[in-house]
């Protein structure tokens, strides 16, 4: 079924039926609005320069989000829903114009009981996870960019990160309770999925359903200390890592390895991470400080910095923002030729893959490692590699060398649905939905190749 191209004189009868709505025309912000994290990639970077919205549209309620998405409906014009637009595979950019939904206006928390949230897709994460810390509770995940991604972009084009190494990702069973979607129609309605039916949008980049709240569980707060343990030795490191993860009784946030050369890249840290060293970014609760200590002290580490939870934040940087893809980001600026890749590994034999793609590579690929729950609760880590980039063909045959060692690779420079984290395939429930919730094609076309 082919997606539906914006209409000539669409858009201009669109904006004749709302005048009232928030409507921004100034053509640099709508070229910003336009666009996400995608020049991560330099394949991205060049397919998809251009690409701009013809409007951007930031309503203020629900009734106007369901006016304008209506009105577009009806007219044929394409819609690109946008969060924070931190995401980095280009799930923001319009590559048909018509209009750029900026849902940052429908930002209110819902509610806060015990055990869930709920909250409108605009709203910051950092915002919900303060209201849910006034009732002791606390979000279960988070990205590295916290501060200013929204619920409804980690839901829609997200993945987990910062707590996963309890949890695991998002879409594993019992982290999302459900979601509130907006069908896009001539006469739009809103409806409520639960649990894994409502996982049917989930990363799916608003192709196939515009999120207007989302439903969370949450997690008993605690507080979060944060630590650098540095490594002579790259084995010792990684053995360190694994163990501290594994620890049942040790409570921690996030399990983060940048092998050498990585630290390099994080100059802010620089007085931190002696030159050489193999770093981990500990995040453990201040009560299972005293357990780290002696597991440091028995695997041969070094504590490089430690952070009290109630400083960090309010006198001292996070750690949580040199973890997942901020890695990629502290590296970009200091060499702009870099790119990543995303990978995991196989639940029990990780570690052993780790070092033989290590080996195989040596320093095309630096290893940055997240350590996570899988959706089945086994431990394993997942990498987001820097690359040394020479050309899209080479990058194609270091994708195509780590599959054949039994690696995963979720592409980044890809940008349709498939193609990066469902590996080349789409569930056909997923695809359902979209039939369900977005009949004509609309929401974000020439990203979804089971479309049309």
């Amino acid at each position: 079924m082919a997606e539906a191209a914006t209409a000539p004189q669409g858009l201009a009868r669109v904006r004749a039926a709302l005048p009232g709505l928030h409507w921004i025309d100034d053509a640099a912000q709508v070229a910003r609005l336009s666009q996400d994290f995608y020049w991560y990639s330099p394949v991205l970077k060049r397919q998809l320069a251009g690409c701009v919205a013809e409007a951007v549209v930031r309503p203020r309620s629900v009734d106007e989000l369901r006016a304008v998405v209506g009105s577009c409906a009806r007219e044929g014009v394409a819609i690109t829903p946008r969060g924070a637009g931190t995401g980095n595979y280009g799930q923001a950019v319009p590559l048909h114009g018509g209009v750029v939904i900026d849902f940052s206006g429908l930002n209110r928390v819902t509610w806060v009981r015990a055990g869930a949230a709920r909250a409108q897709a605009g709203t910051r994460l950092a915002d919900l996870d303060r209201a849910a810390r006034e009732h002791g509770q606390e979000l279960r995940l988070l990205p590295s960019t916290y501060r200013i991604a929204s619920v409804g972009g980690l839901f829609a084009g997200g993945f987990g990160g910062i707590g996963s190494i309890n949890y695991g990702p998002l879409g594993a069973p019992g982290n999302l309770l459900g979601v509130r979607a907006l069908s896009v129609e001539p006469e739009p309605r809103l409806v409520e999925l639960r649990g894994a039916e409502a996982l049917h949008l989930h990363h799916m980049w608003g192709t196939n359903g515009l999120v207007v709240e989302v439903e969370l569980a949450l997690a008993p707060a605690q507080a979060w200390a944060e630590h650098i343990v540095t490594f002579a030795e790259r084995d010792a490191a990684l053995d360190f890592a694994h163990a501290l993860a594994a620890a049942p009784g040790l409570l921690k946030k996030n399990v983060c390895v940048l092998l050498d050369p990585v630290p390099r890249y994080l100059t802010r840290l620089h007085e931190h991470l002696p030159p050489g060293a193999h770093a981990i970014i500990a995040l453990v609760a201040e009560t299972s400080e005293p357990a780290l200590a002696e597991l440091v002290a028995a695997r041969g580490g070094t504590t490089s910095y430690r952070a009290a939870a109630a400083d960090v934040g309010p006198r001292l940087p996070t750690l949580q923002e040199c973890c997942w893809n901020h890695t990629t980001l502290h590296a970009l600026k200091v060499d702009p030729t870099l790119t990543y890749l995303q990978n995991s590994f196989t639940p029990g034999i990780h570690l052993q893959q780790v070092r033989e793609v290590h080996a195989l590579f040596g320093d095309e690929l630096m290893w940055h490692l997240e350590f996570i729950r899988g959706m089945d609760g086994a431990l394993t880590c997942t990498a987001l590699p820097l690359v040394r980039y020479s050309s899209e063909n080479r990058l194609n045959q270091i994708i195509a060398t780590l599959r054949e060692r039994g690696v995963r690779v979720n592409n980044p420079h890809v940008n349709t649905v498939e193609d990066g984290k469902f590996g080349g395939t789409l569930a056909p429930e997923a695809v359902a939905m979209k039939r369900r919730l977005d009949p004509g094609g609309v929401l974000n076309p020439g990203k979804l190749r089971s479309w049309g």
